[in-house]
């Protein structure tokens, strides 16, 4: 029967079941969600700068401290993904997300009342960051289960709606400040934030459920025909079974008429035993934190390759405008700049997912290839002089950093990695462990850019962190092969040590029942 991928019609709150990934379908509305949804969370966080000389006028605070608050807020984000990969497991995507949009909102509409900068910590920090967290992570990961083929594609487009929310978001804050002050502009911004919720009422949950393919029962032969075909191909005689071998497929030994049935392993004919066709095995209980991924050698240089990429990810979005203005060129001028990173980031994240789409293709050495040349963009950096030399260079580093940042959360669904089944827990501990760069990578590039003196500095720490991640990012493939070649060796060790030596026959075992046989056939020719 011919698997179909059509999905049974529910209501709206149930969740699809089909047949296979679908690879469409329902999926399509939930990478508009998804399209949503990093527009109003990761985009809001790129266009948060708009409101930092406000900020720092309104609160009489410096630079560094205002900064604080979108570092604490990236940092909860990534440190409760754990917390977002049980509460979906238990109460569903949907849920989630909707409760995630809601504390974005909450946090942001009350940091528009906050009186001081500790007040923007703990509303914009800590409350809009856990429900950033809620939000992205459990809508990236039930995305990639809507499909398979076109998954890298698909999740690479959708990832796009950050950076048109920076294009979109940054000058109509602006325009807005203007017309009615940056505290109802924010109150708006927690009120458009709202549309996280309506977004997270559109993830369906998905079920695979394969057809069961009923075989047609071929008609059972008579033992007596069975053995007697058996017998006129073999020449072998009746008289064999005194030889203390039990032939099965004699009348005296067909199973039904003999106490003893050795190899009576396979399933019995419907009707005979109705309690062992009955006795199905349970379902196994869902986990909600999967921590076997911990033991998996891949996954963990994969989280490694994490945490050191995410170190590059920070220094030309903080830095390119103070290093332009360094060297000579106008604040007009270092706005282009960036804007021209972030649209060759979505041109970067479109040719990503198109080239992993290709079959056959394997995507984590494709990954491989884009980490390098973009550890060749940080390097190139500093040795830019001019603005059309940084131009160049952001160009560049925009378009390389979309392929990275774009496909290295739906490439842990690959069976290079950890694989569909475990993508859930794999992406909480997979953030998680990036909180740790996305806290220290700032405050770290600051430090060394306060002792050097230098803008280069930061360039040259996030290029070295990307650098380790890309060696990281090589040994995902050898140590999922050696791993899995360990294991089938040691497999097929404790088989043969538990078979044991082979038993040992008589010498005179065969010469039985083949002094028989040849008796047996004289005697008939004789006849």
């Amino acid at each position: 029967s011919k698997m179909t991928v059509k999905a049974v019609k529910m209501p709206c709150t149930s969740a699809n079941i089909y047949t296979k990934v679908p690879d469409g379908g329902w999926g399509w509305t939930v990478a508009f969600a998804f399209f949503v949804v990093e527009a109003l969370t990761y985009g809001i966080i790129k266009s948060f700068g708009v409101f930092f000389n406000d900020l720092m006028e309104s609160f009489d605070e410096t630079n560094s401290r205002i900064s604080w608050i979108i570092s604490i807020c990236v940092f909860v984000q990534t440190f409760t993904a754990p917390l977002s990969t049980v509460l979906s497991n238990r109460f569903g995507h949907r849920l989630v997300v909707m409760a995630g949009g809601l504390l974005v909102s909450t946090g942001m509409v009350i940091a528009s009342f906050a009186r001081s900068v500790v007040d923007m910590y703990v509303t914009i920090g800590v409350i809009s960051g856990l429900g950033y967290c809620l939000s992205f992570l459990p809508t990236v990961t039930i995305l990639s289960q809507y499909f398979d083929k076109r998954r890298s594609l698909v999740t690479a487009v959708a990832s796009t709606g950050e950076c048109f929310a920076v294009f979109s978001f940054a000058p109509a804050i602006t325009a807005l400040k203007e017309q009615i002050g940056w505290r109802y502009s924010m109150l708006s911004v927690g009120v458009l934030q709202l549309g996280i919720t309506a977004c997270g009422s559109l993830l369906r949950p998905i079920i695979i459920r394969e057809q069961e393919e009923v075989k047609a029962q071929p008609p059972e032969e008579s033992p007596e025909t069975k053995y007697m075909l058996e017998n006129e191909q073999t020449c072998t005689s009746i008289e064999s079974i005194d030889s203390g071998v039990d032939i099965t497929t004699s009348p005296s030994n067909v199973p039904g008429k003999t106490k003893a049935e050795p190899k009576s392993e396979e399933p019995k004919q419907h009707g005979q035993n109705p309690v062992e066709n009955n006795n199905t095995p349970p379902e196994p209980k869902t986990k909600l934190l999967d921590f076997s991924v911990m033991r998996d050698y891949s996954f963990i240089c994969y989280a490694f390759f994490g945490l050191f990429a995410t170190l590059g990810f920070f220094a030309p979005s903080l830095y390119i405008i103070p290093l332009s203005r360094s060297l000579g060129i106008g604040k007009d001028h270092s706005a282009y700049i960036l804007s021209a990173m972030a649209i060759t980031e979505v041109f970067g994240r479109i040719f990503a997912g198109w080239v992993l789409n290709k079959k056959p293709i394997r995507k984590i050495y494709i990954e491989l290839i884009c980490v390098i040349l973009l550890s060749v963009a940080l390097v190139a950096f500093p040795f830019a002089s001019g603005f059309w030399g940084l131009m160049i260079c952001s160009v560049y580093f925009g378009f390389m950093l979309g392929t990275v940042a774009g496909t290295h959360i739906p490439l842990l669904a690959e069976d290079d990695v950890v694989g569909i089944e475990r993508m859930s827990s794999a992406a909480g501990v997979y953030v998680f462990i990036q909180s740790v760069a996305g806290l220290a990578g700032p405050p770290l590039a600051g430090v060394l850019v306060d002792t050097t003196k230098n803008y280069s500095s930061a360039f040259y720490s996030c290029a070295a962190g990307m650098v380790l991640g890309a060696v990281f990012l090589a040994l995902v493939r050898p140590c999922k092969t050696g791993l899995c070649h360990q294991q089938q060796q040691q497999q097929q060790q404790v088989e043969e040590s538990t078979a044991g030596p082979p038993p040992e026959l008589p010498d005179d075992f065969i010469d039985m029942d083949i002094g028989k046989a040849e008796n047996s056939g004289k005697g008939s020719d004789s006849v």
